[in-house]
């Protein structure tokens, strides 16, 4: 797809600044972009590139005050970055809606209801009633298991497998590999030591705007859902045990785990390898260190903590910071008992 400097200002509420007609056709970073690439400059470190970039087009901030004169067009915007974003949304989006129709091989139940301009690549598989909503992208080698439901405008990657029953809402993304609805791990221990699998009956919900990184897998419930809420985003290769609950607009980065029962209130932030005991709550706006280990419930909104198992966040970094000094404590501490016994050494002998 090609554009103008002059739509592309349109797109974003720019001033353009140089050749209107500049066409550019791809992205670029402002350091190594071709010609008929667009670039941005949002961090003053990059700004030496602005008098260097190939670049056709370039997205600046208004604030910018040039040191020497450039070939690209500018398009100056309040905030280079953000309006970047929005451009290279746009562009996603309609590069995704291009793609419609149904690919062949696939096998699509009699039973199933689909939506208007829906794309369902080669290989996936659509199991009895299931409804996919208007606009929805299925790409190759996905299954949705019996009664799935996927809403409007939503995007699952290639090789994604929801299984029965499960319901994703409007505006998703699911990446690539990922497993919704598989058995959450129950199991009754016997007197013999053996266990006895549980039934896992209930479904797992991911609600509207939700973004769902590759390989991450989330647990269907014992019973009900296990139910992750609007706006919320999770990274990649993250596990989320049965009957969890992820509250609006979390964010949860890689690898991290999250055990069964435990709720996860809104707007937190939950750092990589972040692993979390079950049956907890965390409340609302909690911000997690990378790698802590969550045992309790935390009670407090809008509190930060760190560490194994974690605490408040500024002691654990003095925590932290002592551990590393041990030796040299240790040290002051050895010298010190020995200048005491000499001191009382020297007392008695007086």
């Amino acid at each position: 797809m090609q554009f103008s400097a002059a739509q592309i200002g349109l797109m974003i509420n720019g001033t353009i600044e140089g050749d209107a007609n500049a066409i550019v056709d791809s992205f670029g970073k402002i350091e190594e972009a071709k010609p008929s690439q667009i670039s941005f400059l949002a961090n003053p470190k990059y700004e030496d590139y602005l008098y260097s970039t190939q670049a056709s087009v370039v997205i600046v901030n208004q604030s910018l005050q040039l040191k020497a004169p450039v070939n690209s067009t500018l398009i100056r915007v309040p905030d280079a970055y953000s309006a970047f974003a929005v451009l290279m949304t746009k562009y996603q989006e309609m590069a995704a809606n291009q793609l419609t129709g149904i690919q062949n091989p696939t096998h699509i139940s009699d039973s199933a209801s689909i939506g208007s301009s829906v794309y369902i690549g080669a290989f996936a598989f659509i199991s009895d009633q299931v409804k996919i909503g208007n606009n929805s992208k299925i790409y190759p080698g996905v299954y949705l298991g019996d009664r799935v439901i996927v809403g409007d405008n939503t995007t699952i990657y290639p090789g994604v497998k929801i299984y029965k029953d499960c319901v994703i809402g409007n505006n998703v993304i699911i990446h690539a590999g990922v497993v919704i609805g598989s058995d959450g791990f129950g199991f009754a221990p016997q007197a013999d030591g053996s266990f006895t699998k549980v039934p896992q009956l209930g479904n797992v919900v991911v609600e509207d705007y939700v973004e769902i990184g590759a390989n991450t897998t989330i647990d269907r419930a014992t019973m009900g859902s296990t139910v992750i809420k609007k706006g919320a985003k999770i990274d990649n290769l993250v596990q989320i045990a049965h009957n969890v609950e992820i509250g609006s607009n979390t964010v949860i980065a890689a690898q991290s785990g999250i055990s069964g029962s435990s709720k996860v209130g809104k707007y937190v932030m939950m750092g990589g390898q972040t692993g979390v005991a079950g049956h907890l709550s965390i409340a609302d706006g909690t911000k997690i260190g990378g790698r802590s280990g969550i045992t309790k419930t935390i009670k407090e909104p809008n509190k930060s903590v760190n560490g194994y198992p974690a605490f408040d966040y500024t002691s654990s970094l003095r925590v932290q910071a002592a551990t590393r000094n041990l030796p040299e404590t240790e040290k002051r501490i050895q010298a010190l008992e020995k200048l005491v016994a000499e001191l009382l050494s020297e007392r008695v002998k007086s």
